[in-house]
């Protein structure tokens, strides 16, 4: 048996589960000498979370037990597949951390051999030609309770087939004309027995045929021949597979491939506040409900990328949460956990006023600038420090004042004093206001003896500290608060309805932000806890050179139940 090895850098160790006993037990019999797996999406959309679930486990269980992982394109349907989706699948795979090496496979690979299978099936009088449409079809199929009625071309000869198949694969004959399909069982309790398609006409240019092919195979003829053909070990797929596993294995049973790979089905992943249904999310996405694939609302690996999470902290999510056979619905806040908690490990501390109200020292000198060393990070010395300016005006977080605060209220009031993070205790004596009576500057005072934030020789002590930025060397940027996408937790228990529970204020874009002037050298990629604020990224997207678009990432603590009064 091959010793499990160490998980990937600065993960968790992996906890063990119904599919890694499995693969120890092959091991440990010596069914298997090592261990095959592959990560098998298909090019028709953007990854999204639940993928990284299976890409964690497929290529996890391949490293754990020193074996290998293919990625493999299920490119069986033209129609929805774009070279578009092979690249971001491919992106998306390795920024997360894994490689497959020489092994990144095509179904269209074994377009040839698949053809010849069907040719074997039919010479075995196992498949057949069928002219019924798709409606007719249907109603033939049956239900659970009734058996299926035979195709009326169910018994044509093995020599009539092959001609009409040959005709098919000429082109001779238009889309939804024609199929081919297995002759198995129109009684038998699995509808997915029931005589299935094995291959339909597809005018169709493919992605990487081009116009080689005009009838493809089916989804579930493809899929259990590429795993044996590729000498799959372990075929994990999630549950919904399950009642196609007689099918695949009706083809296994039948046809000469080179190895007889096992399938496994594990839960898929669901989260509240979440769709990750393909058409949903494509839908979302042609009607401009998001502002793409890549939109950081989304739950793609590609908007959670744009959005500031990390690899690390989504691999820690997806072993946290775990592998078994039980459908559940995963807290979304699970996800938002692992996120605040490697961005707190890894994130540079910076200050940022979101909401601006000016403040001027009065009795701080006119045209003094000085520096105010701060840490990098409160928790890793090692970071180090920067310095920042301060001067007689200031910026505020406006929420940081109330002209008439409550008891419980600890910051900045008239008559109030507090602490600037790293600067000085600071005063409010006055207030100015417009016309309309909001409050427009503030007018303080500050203790000289109080530098870096101390305390003041006399012992007196505050309970606020403040986060604040000066006036005069202040980087403006546009920042973009992101939330959840859909106001409901379950919002995929809706069909055409479920777009009227999108959150209205998923997006809020705020302009004139003032920001400490070491971020105008931030650059996409770059994290940041904006204190007090929550952890920040640059948009890869939006950004220009010395002039960063912030998003959110994550707030510092989960606030959804209290904003939505759940």
């Amino acid at each position: 048996m091959t010793a499990p090895k160490a998980p990937l850098p600065s993960d968790p160790p992996p906890s063990k589960d119904f599919i890694r006993d499995i693969v120890e037990d092959d091991l440990r019999s010596g069914k298997h000498a090592g261990v095959v797996t592959r990560f098998p999406p298909e090019p028709n959309g953007y990854l999204h979370i639940g993928h990284a679930k299976s890409i964690c486990l497929n290529f996890g269980i391949a490293h754990e037990y020193g074996g290998r992982c293919h990625l493999r394109f299920d490119d069986t349907n033209p129609v929805k597949e774009e070279v578009e989706y092979v690249d971001s699948i491919q992106e998306d795979v390795r920024w997360l951390g894994f490689d497959w090496g020489d092994h990144l496979y095509y179904a269209s690979d074994y377009f040839g051999q698949l053809h010849d299978w069907a040719l074997q099936l039919i010479r075995d009088r196992k498949a057949y030609v069928c002219e019924l449409s798709a409606e007719e079809m249907r109603l033939h199929r049956g239900t659970l309770t009734e058996p299926g009625k035979p195709s009326p071309w169910r018994e044509r000869s093995v020599e009539e087939n092959l001609d009409l198949f040959a005709r098919m694969r000429a082109g001779e004959f238009p889309e939804g004309s024609k199929v081919l399909r297995a002759k198995i069982d129109m009684a038998h309790s699995n509808m997915n027995l029931r005589d299935p398609v094995l291959y339909r006409i597809l005018h169709q240019h493919h992605h990487r045929t081009g116009d080689q092919w005009c009838i493809y195979p089916t989804y579930d003829f493809a899929h259990g021949q590429s795993d044996a053909l590729e000498h799959i070990t372990h075929s994990l797929c999630t549950l919904e597979f399950e009642v196609h596993r007689p099918l695949y294995e009706w083809f296994i049973a039948n046809l000469p491939v080179p190895s007889r790979p096992r399938q496994i089905e594990f839960s898929r992943l669901s989260l509240t506040y979440t769709v990750m249904s393909k058409r949903k999310l494509l839908q979302l996405v042609k009607e401009n409900h998001v502002e793409g694939w890549d939109d950081p609302r989304m739950p793609t690996i590609s908007g959670y990328r744009r959005r500031g999470y990390t690899p690390e902290s989504i691999r820690n999510f997806c072993s946290q949460i775990g592998i078994t056979k039980f459908k559940g619905l995963t807290d979304v806040g699970v996800l938002e956990h692992c996120i605040r908690e490697h961005l707190n490990a890894i994130a540079p501390r910076a200050m940022a006023v979101l909401d601006p109200l000016k403040v001027i020292i009065e009795n701080y000198p006119e045209g003094q600038v000085e520096e105010m060393e701060i840490a990098n990070h409160p928790s890793h010395p090692e970071v180090g420090t920067r310095n920042l300016p301060f001067c007689r005006e200031i910026y505020i977080e406006r929420e940081d004042f109330m002209e008439d605060p409550p008891k419980e209220f600890f910051r900045l009031g008239p008559g109030r004093e507090v602490r600037l993070r790293g600067a000085y205790f600071l005063k409010c004596h006055s207030v100015i206001k417009d016309d309309s009576g909001k409050v427009v500057e503030l007018r303080c005072t500050y203790d000289p003896e109080t530098r870096g934030g101390n305390n003041p020789p006399d012992g007196r002590k505050v309970k606020a500290t403040m986060h604040w930025v000066s006036a005069l060397h202040a980087v403006p940027a546009e920042v973009r608060l992101y939330d959840r996408l859909f106001n409901v937790e379950s919002p995929e228990g809706g069909d055409d309805d479920f777009l009227s529970l999108l959150n209205p204020d998923s997006l809020k874009i705020l302009s004139g932000c003032q920001l400490e002037p070491t971020l105008a050298r931030a650059v996409p990629g770059d994290r940041f806890q904006f204190e007090r604020l929550g952890y920040f990224s640059v948009d890869p997207k939006l950004s220009r050179p010395g002039s960063p678009v912030f998003n959110r990432t994550v707030s510092l603590k989960d606030s959804w139940a209290k904003v939505k009064g759940q």
